[in-house]
């Protein structure tokens, strides 16, 4: 929020202090309940830790979550590139089938992209199974890309921090009512985000604005030592990664 108002009367301290003097601070329970099991499952090897990248296209990263509306569970598959945090690809749906989740959500990127910047690219993602599914991976090896995987959940922690971002961040906050409204909803929730959010790591400026304005600047991948917190399902807070044995869905 600082990044975004800019007030040029106090630093960040002490414009967080007056916000959270006006209670407006956002409470974000700890995560308890670990929701994907894919630790141990590695069909392809971890590709871009420690590595360069110099523009985008170069590594596209994924995960699939879900959301819940009245009891029922919707499953969200986005696809971002690691160079300017941007959304390239996302889908929704009913289903945990590899046809419904990764193949939409990467034809979208596919189609954005284009299929001809994609040869040589790195496709990042867990061990869950609509990333290992021989349609999905017929897809990848088509356009001359390499398949990555993490072998532990903070491994893609990209792709789980983008999960809770787009959820806690949006969707809740939207509050969608049903499927249809839930569909109009994501679509703004990438929108905003693409367009709206600042990020720190791309010197405040939002995933587009980045692509825009550094189109060739190098960005090493960190090699990643803490885990990232498990999740919560508990019916008042929204998880804020992988949905449970989602790898199980081929």
């Amino acid at each position: 929020m600082y990044r975004k108002v800019n007030p040029e009367t106090m630093g960040r301290d002490k414009f967080e202090a007056f916000c959270f003097s006006l209670g407006l601070k956002v409470a974000r329970p700890r995560n308890f309940r670990k929701t994907t099991d894919s630790f141990g499952v590695e069909r392809f090897p971890n590709l871009i830790e420690g590595r360069e990248v110099t523009g985008v296209n170069q590594v596209l990263v994924s995960d699939i979550t879900y959301y819940e509306i009245n009891g029922q569970f919707t499953y969200l598959t986005f696809i971002m590139d690691l160079y300017n945090r941007e959304i390239v690809g996302y889908s929704k749906s009913l289903s945990l089938r590899t046809i419904t989740t990764t193949i939409p959500a990467f034809n979208m990127a596919k189609k954005r992209i284009g299929p001809e910047n994609l040869k040589g690219a790195i496709f990042h993602s867990d061990g869950g199974g609509q990333y290992y599914a021989k349609a999905f991976i017929r897809i990848t090896s088509s356009l001359g890309m390499k398949n990555s995987m993490a072998k532990e959940v903070y491994a893609n922690s990209h792709s789980e921090r983008l999960n809770g971002t787009i959820k806690n961040d949006y969707l809740i906050p939207y509050n969608p009512q049903d499927e249809a409204d839930l569909s109009r909803e994501l679509a703004r929730a990438v929108l905003m985000y693409n367009t709206d959010r600042p990020h720190k790591s791309l010197q405040g400026k939002t995933p587009i604005e980045y692509r825009r304005d550094n189109p060739g600047k190098p960005m090493a991948i960190k090699k990643i030592t803490t885990t990232i917190e498990v999740e919560n399902n508990s019916p008042s807070y929204f998880p804020t990664s992988t949905v449970q044995h989602h790898h199980q869905y081929v």
